[in-house]
C-alpha cells in the first residue's frame, strides 16, 4: 500500500500541474466519464493569469514549482508520444533541465567523498559552475600532470538528488498503478512499466561512472567517424558523483548565431546528425537518446561533438534489421514489405490481416509522397503510424520508444541548420550500407559463422541440458500425477497480496476524489 506521503505528493503535483494550467491545455473534448470530469474540473480551477499562455510556458513553470525529478518526468515523457500524443511530447521535448545551480563548497564535498582524497589533490583550478541541471552541474577546471596543464569539464552530483528521486519515483508509480487499474484503455500503453522504466534510467543516470562508460563505448564504435567524436574520459578523477572529461572547445547548436557566424557547411551539418544518428543505431545499436541541441557542439573544422550520455538507446541486431527493413521499404515505397516486417517482427498480432496493414500503411506513406522532397519527414511519418496503432492492436514497443524519439529530435535538429533539409536523401546512403552490409552475400558468411558458433556451444553443453530435461520431465510427470500444490502459508500469503493490491488502488483513489472535493468546496 503506498504511504500516506507519496499519496499528499501525487496530490500536490497534481493540484499544481492543474493550477498552472497544464491540465487545461491538454485536449480532453475527447474525453468521456471520471477523465473529463476531471479535464473539466481543473480548467475551472487553473489561475487566470495563464489564460493565453503557451504550454510549454505553462509547464516550465509547474515544473519550477515541482523540482528536478519532474523536469526528469518530462524529458522521459517526451520519449512516449504513444502514451502522451505528438504535440505533447515535443512541447515536453522543449522543457530545457536547467536549475539553479549549487554551491561549489558542496560540489568539491561531493568529490572528497566520491574520490576518496580533497578536490585540491584532483584538480590545480576549481571554477565555479557555468550548468546546472536536475541531476549534475558542470564546473571548468584544470589539471597539471605528466602531460601539462589542460582545461577539463567536471560533472557533480546533486547533494540530496537520490532521495528526492526515491520519493518522487513512489509518486510516478502510484499514479501509473492508478492509471492501470482505473482506465482499462491504458493497459495497452503499459503505464506500469513506463514507470519502472524511468526509476530504472534515473537510478543509472545519478551514477556517473555508467555515463563514462557510454562515453568510452561510444568513442570506441566511432574511431573511424571522421565527422564525429565524443569528449574523453579521465577515469583518475571519475567516480559515482564525478566525471571529469575533455574540455570541448566548441559552438553549442543551441547558439545558431554563432553557428552561422563561424563559417560552417550549415547542410552539410544538418546531414551529418541525421547520419550519425542512423549510423549509431543501425551500425552499432547504441545510441545517444537525449540529442537536444544543447547536448550538441560544433568545433571550427565541422566536426559534430556529443554530451551529456546520460540517457542511452540500445537496440539488438534482430530489431536493427526491421526498422532499415521499414524505412528502406518506406523509402522504396513497398507497404506490403514494410507490413510484413511489422509481422515478423511481432509489432502486430498474428490475427490481424497483413494485407489490410499494408493498406493502411500506404494511407501513411503516399501523402508524405506527395510533399515537395524537402518536406518528407520522418517525425510526420511516425506521426501516423502511431495514429493506425489502435486500428490493428498494436502493443507499445518499449524497446524501440527511445529510438522513435530521438530520431524526431535529430531530424529537427537537421531542419533548424537548414530549412530545405532532405530527410530521405540524407539517410538513404546509410540504410542502404547497413542493408547491403546486414542482408547480402556479407551477412549471410556472418550468419553462417555465427551458426557454427551457436551450435559447437550447444555441444559443448549436450550433457548439462540432457540432465535439466531430464529432472523437468520428471516434475513435469509428478505435477500431471498428482497436480500442483501449494501449501496453506503459500495460499494464504497469494491471497493477502491480492487483497492489498486491490485494497491499495481502490484507497488512492478515494483520497484523490476527497481531496479535489475539498478543494472544490474551498474554492466556491
Amino acid at each position: 500500500m503506498a504511504s500516506l506521503g507519496t499519496l499528499f505528493r501525487l496530490i500536490r503535483a497534481n493540484w499544481v500541474l492543474a493550477r498552472e494550467g497544464v491540465v487545461a491545455a491538454l485536449p480532453g473534448d475527447a474525453l468521456e466519464g471520471l477523465p473529463r470530469l476531471a479535464w473539466q474540473f481543473a480548467r475551472l480551477i487553473a489561475k487566470r493569469r495563464v489564460a493565453g499562455t503557451a504550454r510549454t510556458d505553462r509547464i516550465a513553470k509547474a515544473v519550477a514549482r515541482l523540482g528536478p525529478s519532474y523536469a526528469k518526468l518530462g524529458q522521459f515523457l517526451a520519449t512516449r508520444a504513444d502514451v502522451i500524443g505528438l504535440d505533447m511530447a515535443r512541447d515536453l521535448a522543449g522543457l530545457l533541465d536547467k536549475m539553479e545551480s549549487f554551491p561549489t563548497a558542496e560540489a568539491k564535498a561531493a568529490i572528497a567523498e566520491s574520490l576518496g582524497a580533497p578536490a585540491e589533490m584532483f584538480f590545480a583550478e576549481f571554477g565555479e559552475p557555468i550548468a546546472a541541471a536536475s541531476i549534475a552541474q558542470v564546473h571548468p577546471a584544470w589539471v597539471e600532470d605528466a602531460k601539462g596543464r589542460r582545461k577539463v569539464a567536471v560533472k557533480v552530483v546533486r547533494p540530496g538528488v537520490r532521495e528526492q528521486f526515491r520519493k518522487n519515483n513512489a509518486v510516478f508509480m502510484l499514479a501509473a498503478q492508478i492509471q492501470d487499474r482505473a482506465f482499462a484503455s491504458s493497459k495497452r500503453l503499459k503505464p506500469v512499466e513506463v514507470a519502472k522504466t524511468l526509476e530504472a534510467t534515473t537510478r543509472l543516470e545519478m551514477d556517473l561512472r555508467i555515463e563514462a562508460a557510454a562515453l568510452s563505448e561510444m568513442a570506441e564504435y566511432t574511431r573511424n567517424d571522421a565527422d564525429f567524436r565524443v569528449p574523453a574520459v579521465d577515469w583518475d578523477r571519475t567516480g559515482r558523483d564525478v566525471l571529469t572529461m575533455e574540455w570541448i572547445d566548441g559552438i553549442p547548436l543551441t547558439d545558431m548565431d554563432k553557428v552561422r557566424a563561424s563559417g560552417i557547411d550549415l547542410s552539410k551539418l544538418g546531414v551529418t546528425v541525421m547520419q550519425s544518428f542512423l549510423r549509431h543505431a543501425l551500425r552499432d545499436g547504441f545510441f545517444h537518446a537525449d540529442m537536444h541541441p544543447g547536448n550538441l557542439f560544433v568545433q571550427r573544422d565541422g566536426t559534430l561533438v556529443m554530451l551529456d550520455l546520460g540517457i542511452m538507446g540500445r537496440i539488438g541486431r534482430k530489431e536493427r534489421r526491421f526498422l532499415a527493413e521499414i524505412l528502406y521499404g518506406f523509402l522504396r515505397r513497398d507497404y506490403r514489405r514494410v507490413a510484413e516486417v511489422h509481422f515478423e517482427a511481432g509489432y502486430v498480432p498474428a490475427d490481424q490481416d497483413v494485407a489490410s496493414f499494408a493498406q493502411a500503411l500506404r494511407a501513411v506513406g503516399e501523402p508524405i509522397y506527395g510533399q515537395p522532397a524537402e518536406t518528407i519527414s520522418i517525425a510526420r511519418l511516425l506521426t501516423l503510424l502511431f495514429e493506425i496503432t489502435d486500428l490493428f492492436n498494436m502493443a507499445t514497443r518499449t524497446e524501440l520508444l527511445l529510438l522513435q524519439k530521438t530520431m524526431v529530435v535529430a531530424e529537427g535538429v537537421a531542419r533548424a541548420l537548414g530549412p530545405h533539409f532532405n530527410m530521405w536523401e540524407a539517410s538513404k546512403p546509410v540504410i542502404e550500407e547497413w542493408i547491403r552490409d546486414n542482408l547480402g552475400p556479407k551477412a549471410l558468411l556472418t550468419d553462417a559463422r555465427d551458426g557454427l558458433s551457436a551450435t559447437a556451444n550447444l555441444i559443448r553443453r549436450g550433457p548439462e541440458l540432457a540432465e535439466r530435461f531430464e529432472a523437468l520431465a520428471a516434475e513435469a510427470d509428478r505435477s500431471v500425477r498428482d497436480g500442483f500444490r501449494f501449501d496453506a502459508a503459500t495460499a494464504e500469503a497469494i491471497g493477502k497480496a491480492e487483497a492489498r493490491a486491490a485494497r491499495s488502488g481502490r484507497i488512492a483513489l478515494w483520497v484523490i476524489a476527497a481531496t479535489l472535493i475539498v478543494i472544490a468546496v474551498r474554492l466556491w
